[in-house]
């Protein structure tokens, strides 16, 4: 392999060394190449351990592709014995198990009840709207739940940019907006059919999937008692609620 030549540790500054950036800056600041570099500590007489970490993740493409490798294919690497092999390996199956925990904790929210039980202690008894958004994983596991803006009822309290800022910079692949209706009446306004549709759109030019808008309420305000509405699942089909047909047809377009 030919490797991008960089400075080894021993011809930097003192003040750009991992360890030093590390107690200077904290952890975040540093490479994926530094921080390996601290782990490994040291390298050979022919490689410096930051020159070897910048080999095995430049060669991997990623960390987190260098979860893939075992402790043998680190064997083949120059400056890499015994004993470093077995602390990548145990070092990257700690990683390993972290990260299976964290995915195994994370709620599916796949449904407009999974939404309502997930934001109900947030909504309940507000007086003002709040538009969040749920960023959800490839299997559809949140990720993070975002507070996008809050504001009056009846200001116009979302825009598409808005929200797709929060989706990118999560790097979530969907996600599921949702908003209270301080009224208790979940039924959608208008303007909620207006702003769905523009996130509808602009989902499909960002390629993050729009699974569905929520409205939260509260059952004991809400018309024919519900106490969501979800623009996906258009429950107000399984209510006694009856539609104008042109107030249904509306919503009914949204999610086609």
């Amino acid at each position: 392999m030919n490797y991008e030549v960089a400075p080894r540790i021993e011809e930097m500054a003192t003040h750009e060394r991992p360890q030093e950036r590390l107690e200077s800056l904290g952890a975040k600041a540093l490479s994926d190449a530094e921080l390996l570099a601290l782990v490994l500590r040291s390298g050979t007489p022919d490689i410096d351990v930051l020159s070897l970490s910048r080999n095995l993740v430049d060669d991997a493409g990623s960390l987190a592709r260098l979860l893939t490798r075992s402790r043998d294919d680190f064997l083949n690497y120059a400056g890499v014995g015994r004993v470093k092999a077995v602390q990548l390996a145990a070092i990257l199956e700690i990683a390993r198990r972290v990260s299976a925990e964290q995915a195994a904790e994370l709620p599916t929210v796949d449904t407009p009840d999974s939404v309502w039980r997930v934001l109900r202690s947030r909504v309940m008894h507000l007086e003002v709207e709040k538009f969040y958004v749920l960023l959800l994983n490839r299997k559809n596991r949140l990720l993070r739940i975002e507070e996008v803006t809050s504001g009056t009822a009846t200001a116009s309290l979302v825009h598409p940019r808005e929200v797709f800022r929060a989706a990118v910079s999560a790097g979530a692949v969907a996600m599921i907006c949702a908003h209270n209706h301080p009224s208790g009446d979940p039924l959608p306004s208008a303007q909620d059919i207006r702003i769905t549709r523009q996130l509808r759109e602009a989902s499909r030019v960002m390629q993050i999937e729009l699974v569905d808008h929520v409205i939260l309420g509260e059952s004991q305000h809400a018309i024919a008692g519900l106490r969501y509405y979800s623009f996906s699942q258009l429950s107000h089909r399984n209510s006694n609620f009856s539609w104008t047909t042109d107030y249904g047809y509306a919503v009914n377009q949204v999610f086609c």
